[in-house]
């Protein structure tokens, strides 16, 4: 199977079928991010205990690289501390803008399937959008 083929896949499955989509109990935090350019509208809401983020969820609505890309960020900031998700968030931005190490897309695993959108300018706020609320969100922590 082509690479390309299998990002494509990967996005899509986040996207239908995403593990981290739903209200949680009890947040710690709740940040909504929007990108009015396409309507992309989520609410991220984190639990972090003893600056560890131990649960994550996010509702909303949009695109699929939108839905995909905030689905993909929960899975690689469980378990991690404020400043880790906030390195892993620094990757993804780096990856975006083409500057990524081959180490920094292992450390971004399935999120890492979103790098053919830095040739998409119309698109990369899409992807972005979940990384930046959860930047936003840490900072008031």
């Amino acid at each position: 199977m082509e690479l390309k083929q299998l990002y494509r896949e990967i996005v899509n499955e986040h996207n239908l079928h995403p593990s981290h989509k739903g209200t949680m109990q009890d947040p710690t935090l709740v940040l909504r991010g929007v990108n009015p350019s396409c309507g992309d509208d989520i609410n991220l809401q984190l639990k972090i205990e003893n600056d560890v983020i131990t649960d994550a969820m996010f509702e909303g609505s949009g695109c699929a690289i939108s839905q995909a890309s905030v689905d993909m960020m929960i899975d690689d900031i469980l378990g991690k501390s404020r400043d880790e998700a906030l390195d892993l968030a620094g990757k993804f931005m780096g990856m975006i803008r083409g500057t990524a190490t081959e180490d920094d897309l292992e450390e971004l695993d399935e999120a890492a399937a979103l790098s053919d959108v830095s040739h998409m300018p119309a698109r990369v706020k899409c992807a972005v959008l979940g990384w930046h609320t959860m930047e936003q969100a840490l900072a008031e922590v």
